[in-house]
């Protein structure tokens, strides 16, 4: 129940949808019981008389005493036009108040379940927005650690199952009951002796029906894990289908996949297996109960020991056909709510997640960069795995400082630190001498510019890449940058120039021109600082020689914390800062380092970088 009412708290303002829906559903409740309600003075008409037994020489019905005996009106209206009009007007007229019955009911059902809709494409809206902003805003650790098919499924397919089940649920929970409560109280009005024989009956066919339903919602919660890993597998093997086929692993993806579908699909048969065993039951059963009333009931009429004509319980028993009606429906959707409850644990299990990056509340926004950026006394780790340790270094400004070392040794995790994607686990990172949780992040992240070693391209046109996030950025702004970053004269050779799409991902360029526009994405940004992880070692001659020169030139007059791949690049950087295991084992220049014959000689020696 709590999950179902913090779900149901994103239909705020809910006063909004469920005022008018109230009062579509009181007015449908109503009308809806009266045309069943109807069955009784239209029947007397048809058998010639009211409420004789004998419907021989029948004789008037007398007025009714009091104005809440609304059957008793109808029965006395009914009666006057039969002895006013005769039997074949009065039928007419009769036909005539239950088809405006009916369309008065019918129009404002339609009315109602308009306003329910717009309340679930409201709550699906709200319920979203949280899902995805709050992703959004997590730090790139939870990234790290969590499958990205996992979140797509949250965000895309379990909120949707919230919206289905959960709202519509709340129209049967409020609209049923109340049809339900409508029913009950025309039938006592006609019997209070049959009415409590018949109440007696209807616990047995919950009993029943709980049974069958009981284990849906464990089902459904493994039915959406099963889904999550099946679009995790379909996610992989698109974006590594040219992996997936160099390596003739075509048939492993797709027994992964397919064996993960026929997972899901059991899950799902079993469920439907479940919940659509729920309605026959509960129509059998409620046959089996109008049966019962049926021989009771008529046992009663024909030996005369009841309180009603024969008309009267006929229309007894149409009516308490519909009893049912909402009975199943409340049943079909304590079956259906397992599937929204399940899913919305998941959905609020990713609201709840909280980035472990987080401004304070007096956290201050910087505007520029003046000095240095001092690494003190620096650890990082994952969990209990220690990344970084004990770092100390100062990068002053207007300077380059290159990061080299084996693989794995921290270097991008060091890099990544400044812009506080995440946050050191021990010591503090110093900009101007202000440590850096202490600042906004967002003005933090304006002051710095990125190229990853991985390029990082929407399935948008050219012009819209490198001008992400800048939406009032001019044409010349943009083929500005295009030329400091080499890349104006192919993207003039592209079948549409700037407005050229480049595909998912970029597919449609080669990898050094996703790079140099990349760089020009930087450029445009004009950050005083840069962190650059080069990117030119899988290009071909040519390529990489535009995309150094490209981020020599992005390089000029920033201060630049530079990955380094190219003898060239580690040469001409002010600081040299050799990372090995986590730690700083050598810093000085190209010159001071290769005296030192330690470990970055070794690596030179080795070729490990190559010009």
């Amino acid at each position: 129940m709590k999950t179902y009412l913090r779900l149901l708290s994103f239909a705020r303002p809910i006063g909004k949808y469920a005022i008018p829906y109230i009062i579509c559903t009181i007015i449908t409740v109503v009308f809806g019981t009266l045309n069943l309600a109807l069955l009784v003075p239209l029947l007397q008409v048809l058998f010639k008389g009211t409420g004789d037994k004998n419907l021989e020489n029948v004789s008037a019905v007398s007025k009714p005493e009091t104005l809440d005996d609304i059957g008793g009106w109808f029965t006395y209206y009914a009666d006057r036009l039969y002895q006013d009009l005769g039997p074949y007007e009065a039928l007419k007229y009769v036909c005539i108040v239950i088809i405006t019955s009916v369309f008065i009911s019918n129009l404002f059902r339609y009315l109602s379940q308009r306003v329910m809709e717009n309340l679930r494409i409201h709550t699906l809206l709200n319920l979203r927005k949280a899902v995805f902003d709050n992703v959004m805003d997590l730090h790139l650790g939870f990234f790290t650690n969590s499958r990205k098919g996992d979140v797509m499924s949250k965000i895309a397919s379990d909120v949707q199952v919230v919206q289905f089940s959960v709202t519509s649920t709340l129209q049967v929970i409020f609209k049923e009951p109340l049809q339900l409560i409508a029913y009950i109280i025309v039938l006592f009005g006609l019997s209070t002796k049959l009415t409590l024989f018949s109440l007696a009956v209807i616990p047995v066919s919950a009993f029943f029906i709980s049974m069958i339903v009981k284990k849906l919602r464990q089902q459904a919660r493994e039915g959406q894990q099963s889904y999550a890993n099946m679009i995790s597998y379909l996610d992989e093997a698109l974006s590594g289908v040219k992996i997936i086929k160099a390596f003739n692993a075509t048939p492993f993806v797709k027994d992964r996949f397919n064996g993960e579908s026929a997972y899901y699909s059991k899950i799902m048969r079993r469920m439907v297996r479940r919940q659509q065993m729920s309605s026959p039951v509960s129509e059998l059963l409620g046959v089996v109960m109008v049966a019962v009333i049926l021989l009771y009931g008529g046992n009663l009429v024909l030996t005369g020991q009841g309180e009603l004509a024969a008309s009267e319980f006929i229309g007894y028993i149409a009516i308490f056909s519909q009893v049912m009606r909402p009975a199943k429906a409340l049943t079909d959707s304590f079956s259906n709510i397992h599937n929204g409850i399940a899913a919305g644990e998941r959905v609020l299990a990713l609201i709840d997640e909280k980035s472990s990056v987080t401004d304070k509340l007096d956290a201050k926004a910087i505007t520029t960069f003046e000095e240095e950026i001092t690494f003190r006394d620096v650890d990082f780790a994952y969990g209990e795995k220690q990344v970084l340790k004990n770092i100390n270094m100062v990068i002053p400004k207007g300077k380059t400082v290159a990061l080299v070392g084996p693989s794995g040794g921290g270097k991008s995790t060091l890099i990544d630190l400044i812009p506080r994607f995440m946050d050191v686990t021990h010591g503090a990172i110093l900009l101007d001498g202000i440590d850096v949780r202490d600042l906004q992040q967002e003005s933090l992240r304006n002051m710095i510019g990125t190229v990853n070693q991985e390029t990082v391209l929407f399935n948008d046109s050219i012009f819209n890449n490198i001008a992400f996030a800048k939406p009032n950025v001019t044409m010349e702004e943009v083929t500005h940058a295009a030329r400091i970053a080499n890349a104006h004269d192919f993207i003039l050779k592209t079948e549409q120039g700037y407005d050229t799409n480049i595909g998912d991902r970029g597919a449609k360029l080669s990898g050094g021109q996703r790079q140099r526009i990349c760089i020009a994405r930087a450029v445009l940004r004009n950050p005083p600082i840069m962190l650059l992880d080069e990117a030119t070692s899988a290009l071909d001659t040519e390529s990489e020689k535009l995309v150094q020169d490209s981020l020599y030139k992005l390089m000029e007059n920033r201060t630049t914390v530079v990955i380094a791949h190219r003898l060239s690049t580690i040469q001409s950087a002010d600081l040299i800062v050799v990372i090995e295991n986590g730690q700083i084992v050598e810093q000085g220049n190209h010159h001071d380092l290769i005296d030192k014959d330690g470990l970055y000689k070794r690596l030179i020696d080795m070729q490990q970088f190559i010009d």
